[in-house]
């Protein structure tokens, strides 16, 4: 199935006539464009989504129920290669859920993350956040956010909302989303114990750079991760949100949409896994390689090729999506690796299924006629299994949904 020969040149959106999906309602199917059925998009997306939910427990899925409390069943999405459960995969098994009407597994999940990952104590510094990490059990690993899981969280809980309406408790989708929405923005800072730590932690976005942060703690405050900013979702949240921060979030979608300018490199069109506010590459302390093309970073071309063609309100991120796919066709279309420098050293990382996905996410921003052979790659990529499978998968089956026009804005009735 994932071996048919499906490649005709993809013809870029005419932006004279095309404002973005938002305003359309029409979105492309990249491997239909390039010569699939629509019957077998489907069937391939059916099959990855019944293997990382329902497959081998071994050596297929990401997705394991985990019992029952008084808000019913419960799930988590681990990450296999970790041996935890992480904010980032909870948020896009929801995200994966909703746009393919899986109700009873976005519920599970949300239950799961609801009774072990969110600080619902006034007096903890994350109150009001999910931690990032936990054990299977639901131990803590680390009791800090990861802002990009509570985005994709708040995502996903107003689709949730706008497609199947709101239910009692946690399953009141749209104000659970409002709460968690204002609190990345308005929510103020708080200092505590965590664990044997001290410490202070404020509000997931910055007011000054309305920039997402890397994180709340003010220790490591101060910087931002490219692959966090996500615009075409501020866009939404500019008009579903709570109205009072609505001007707020309309002002960082264009932040952001400046700052992957800033952040990629001129030549390669790479941006690095961490970064200070300003675009330059942050070394933090603990993970001086973070200046680099690494595992966060694959996602940033996603982020804006998926801005442009939810909103086309900035033609320079067909530029960047056109600049990256460069750089990776001269670097071997098939057997790239996925670490580099910014300027294009490759450093390590085998030829990586996760990375081939974000690549063909960049073609919904493309214009040029090599945007075909990343679709092609991914087409004929294998699903993910084995120890990188939580990853790897993860990022396959997001890219699948969007290049197949399957990643839908589910808007209010």
């Amino acid at each position: 199935m994932f071996k048919v020969e499906c490649v005709r040149e993809i013809s870029p959106s005419n932006t004279a006539q095309n404002k973005g999906v938002f305003y359309t309602g029409k979105y492309r199917n990249l491997f239909v464009e390039a010569g699939c059925s629509q019957q077998e998009v489907t069937e391939n997306i059916n099959k990855a989504f019944e293997q990382f939910f329902y497959g081998d427990q071994n050596s297929q899925t990401v997705y394991y129920p985990a019992g029952e409390n008084e808000n019913g069943e419960m799930a988590y999405i681990s990450d296999i290669n970790s041996n935890d459960v992480r904010s980032e995969g909870m948020s896009y098994g929801m995200m994966i859920c909703v746009q393919l009407d899986k109700k009873k597994e976005f519920d599970a999940l949300w239950n799961w993350a609801m009774t072990y990952m969110y600080h619902n104590d006034s007096g903890h510094p994350a109150y009001g956040y999910f931690a990032w990490s936990l054990k299977t059990n639901g131990e803590y690993e680390d009791q800090m956010p990861a802002p990009d899981g509570e985005e994709y969280f708040v995502m996903a809980l107003y689709f949730a909302s706008n497609r199947w309406g709101n239910g009692e408790g946690i399953y009141n989708y749209k104000a659970y989303a409002d709460r968690l929405l204002s609190d990345m923005k308005n929510r103020e800072t708080i200092t505590g114990q965590t664990g044997l730590r001290t410490q202070s932690v404020g509000n997931i976005f910055s007011y000054e750079y309305k920039m997402i942060r890397f994180t709340p703690d003010m220790a490591n405050s101060e910087h931002t991760d490219p692959s966090y900013h996500l615009p075409a979702f501020y866009e939404l949240w500019a008009l579903w949100g709570p109205e009072k921060d609505s001007n707020f979030w309309k002002e960082a979608a264009q932040v952001s949409r400046d700052f992957f300018q800033k952040a990629s490199n001129p030549k390669t069109g790479l941006t690095p896994d961490y970064a200070n506010f300003d675009g330059s590459p942050w070394a933090c302390p603990w993970n001086p390689d973070a200046v680099n093309f690494r595992y966060d970073a694959w996602r940033t071309a996603m982020n804006w090729s998926v801005d442009w063609a939810w909103w086309e309100k900035d033609a320079g991120e067909r530029e960047l999506s056109d600049r990256i796919q460069s750089f990776f066709e001269s670097q071997g279309i098939s057997d790239y690796k996925s670490i580099y420098t910014l300027d294009g050293m490759p450093i390590g990382g085998d030829y990586s299924q996760g990375l081939v996905a974000m690549n063909a996410a960049a073609s919904l921003a493309a214009t040029n006629a090599r945007a075909q052979k990343f679709v092609k790659e991914l087409w004929n990529a294998s699903i993910p299994v084995g120890q990188y499978r939580y990853y790897d998968g993860m990022l396959y089956m997001l890219a699948l949904l969007h290049c197949s026009g399957e990643f839908k804005i589910w808007a209010p009735k």
